[in-house]
């Protein structure tokens, strides 16, 4: 009998794949839509490689190109990306360790986080992890500057809907993980405190207001 190479299933394999390719897409919208505002080049590079993380980082020209001040764009996509600090907790044991742990914390995004605690072994943990992680720093800043190019010609992507290729790929992703009822309430009763304070609290709120959500199944107990 021939041994598997790989550590992870292939359709854990193929579905980071997937994402990766719709980071890329997305990637191409946000350098797009960068050079579309009038940002030069270096800036949607330097925050792709830097940042690494896109809401943050079309919040960030989105509020600059309406006239915002770049510190307030700055501390808007710091709330946004304040999620990382219980992802950073679930985590902990994936990022590596000493010097390593830099890397593991700056490719740490939602897919990455997704992949890597839905695994069930440990060794399987971080090597969905850090494959996820890097491949998504690698597509992302590539993309991006595939974007720039792009947007030269078609300044508008949201026509296109490339903006809607990611939150696809990643509601066919749970569909699975909310077939379990465990998964399943936590996950509908976050969705809703989300919605619903949408239209009353500041951006990125929603989101941690969200996480409230993971009590619902404690409670039940």
């Amino acid at each position: 009998m021939v041994r598997r190479r790989f550590l992870l299933k292939n359709s854990v394999l193929k579905g980071i794949v997937l994402v990766c390719l719709a980071d890329a897409l997305v990637g191409l919208s946000y350098g797009s839509l960068a050079i579309a505002d009038g940002f030069p080049f270096w800036v949607p590079m330097t925050l792709s490689v830097l940042v690494l993380a896109g809401a943050s980082e079309f919040m960030f020209i989105g509020i600059i190109a309406g006239g915002g001040s770049p510190f307030t764009a700055a501390a808007a996509g710091l709330l946004v990306n304040a999620r990382h600090l219980p992802f950073g907790i679930a985590v902990k044991d994936l990022v590596g360790r000493k010097y390593l742990s830099w890397l593991g914390c700056h490719i740490m995004n939602d897919e990455s986080v997704v992949f890597g605690i839905s695994q069930r072994k440990q060794v399987e943990r971080r090597a969905a992890y850090w494959l996820c992680g890097l491949g998504i720093a690698f597509c992302w800043p590539l993309s991006v500057m595939l974007g720039t190019v792009v947007g030269r010609w078609i300044p508008d992507t949201d026509a296109i809907g490339l903006d809607a290729v990611f939150p696809a790929i990643l509601i066919a992703l749970i569909f699975p993980a909310l077939q379990q009822r465990r998964v399943r309430i936590p996950a509908i009763t976050g969705a809703t405190i989300a919605l619903v304070t949408l239209p009353w609290v500041p951006v990125g709120m929603p989101v941690l207001l969200s996480l409230s959500g993971l009590l619902a199944w404690r409670n039940r107990k």
